[in-house]
């Protein structure tokens, strides 16, 4: 598991994620294989070629619960795969739906005993537009960056989370949709977790996304978020793929993104703006930026005059998303009359502007809430504390002072550069 770096510990984190209950399941998941993989297994055992595309097959397009059930395989070869591989990596523990059956949220074990969550949002069709069906899902068990409107950032970094846990996510909801005749439209990586601080193992899991012969996914239609890894997303660009970059930004301001996410104190918000806007350039794809409005914080014109000024002529989009109730900070959404004001004075800058509205309040729908919910209650006198560092933090950062504290750890950026 990843340890925190002893000197430079996750800032807003109330509580460690729930450790590992169990030793993880040695078996990789079939899932996160990739058909050069099957082939070599199938090979190694004298198996005809045809047989590892059944596989595939099963795993991504079948309704199958497990290699047992594979009927168009032998015997023998359902016991091997089982010896060799996991069928699935995850377990949906809960699923809980609100919004009318629009939103559905899944919490998930894994082998180990810890929690990740994925969330399925359902678009019908409407004034032409084709109905669609949206996961989000996670990439980490836990989140080292600790933005503390997060409720993942208060439960601290447990670990990256394999190709197949991230895939098995995608598999889980599929199966759910086709239940009803539905496929998935979109992907979004806007779970728990910073994608790019496992970067790898996402490159995995949207090139099995992507791939005609597994998910099928056009790549526009795969979203990959980021609190700020600048050399993630230099690496993305050098890669050049046509999947759409989403930025989360919340501040246009150092001093305030210090606050609000700080991975600002590693890579200064113009330097993430630059490496996007180098994105966009190269990709020829519009980046979107992200900003989650908390009233009184990061709504007021002069952050809706400095975002203006920071994005101004950029091939860009800004989504403007009212903070979501999480129990231990003193903030609260902006309300829509701000949200509003503000998006005004950004569009008059000549950058489009959406306004969306949260989903899934009722049920803990934001990132990490279900997984938090699991971790247990901090203690008053934690929560008290947090409180009014964050008030305190904040209203240093309206003035323009910028944190002392040191950046949170990024495990596995060395790789990226």
């Amino acid at each position: 598991m990843n340890a925190q770096t002893p000197d430079a510990p996750a800032p807003f984190g109330l509580r460690p994620a729930p450790s590992a209950s169990r030793l993880r399941d040695p078996r990789p998941g079939v899932s996160g294989l990739t058909p050069a993989d099957l082939d070599a297994w199938a090979a190694a055992r004298g198996l005809p070629g045809y047989r590892a595309r059944q596989v595939s097959d099963a795993v991504w397009r079948g309704r199958q619960a497990g290699f047992a059930e594979i009927r168009t395989l032998p015997g023998s070869v359902r016991d091997a795969l089982e010896a060799s591989f996991r069928f699935d990596t995850v377990a949906e523990t809960e699923v809980r739906r609100t919004d009318g059956g629009l939103t559905e949220k899944a919490l998930h074990r894994l082998s180990d005993g810890l929690l990740v969550e994925s969330v399925l949002m359902h678009y019908p069709a409407r004034d032409g537009a084709r109905e669609r069906h949206t996961l989000c899902i996670s990439s980490q068990a836990g989140c080292a960056v600790g933005c503390p409107f997060c409720a993942t950032g208060e439960l601290g970094m447990e670990r990256d989370l394999e190709t197949a846990e991230i895939l098995d996510q995608v598999r889980a909801a599929q199966r759910r949709l086709a239940a009803d005749g539905s496929r998935l439209t979109n992907v979004v990586f806007m779970g728990m977790g910073e994608p790019l601080l496992n970067l790898d193992r996402v490159l995995e899991a949207v090139a099995a996304l992507n791939d005609p012969g597994r998910l099928g996914l056009g790549a526009r239609h795969i979203t990959l978020s980021t609190s700020g890894v600048v050399p993630g997303i230099r690496r993305l660009t050098e890669l050049g793929p046509q999947f759409t970059l989403a930025v989360s930004l919340h501040a246009a301001r150092n001093p305030l993104r210090d606050v609000l996410v700080p991975l600002n104190r590693r890579w200064p918000v113009e330097e993430v703006v630059a490496a996007a806007r180098e994105h966009a350039r190269a990709t020829g794809r519009r980046v979107t930026y992200e900003l989650t409005m908390i009233s009184g914080v990061n709504d007021t014109d002069a952050d809706a005059d400095a975002l203006a000024e920071l994005l101004r002529g950029d091939l860009a989009h800004v989504n403007l998303i009212p903070m979501n109730p999480v129990a231990h900070t003193p903030w609260t959404g902006s309300p829509l009359p701000a949200v509003e004001r503000f998006a005004d004075r950004v569009r008059a800058a000549g950058l489009a502007v959406t306004i969306r509205f949260n989903r899934g309040t009722e049920i803990g729908a934001a990132c990490g809430q279900l997984a938090a919910e699991q971790a247990g209650r901090p203690t008053p006198a934690v929560v008290r504390r947090r409180r009014e560092r964050l008030v305190a933090q904040s209203a240093a950062a309206l003035r323009g002072e910028r944190s002392g504290e040191p950046a949170p750890p990024a495990p596995g950026v060395e790789g990226l550069a």
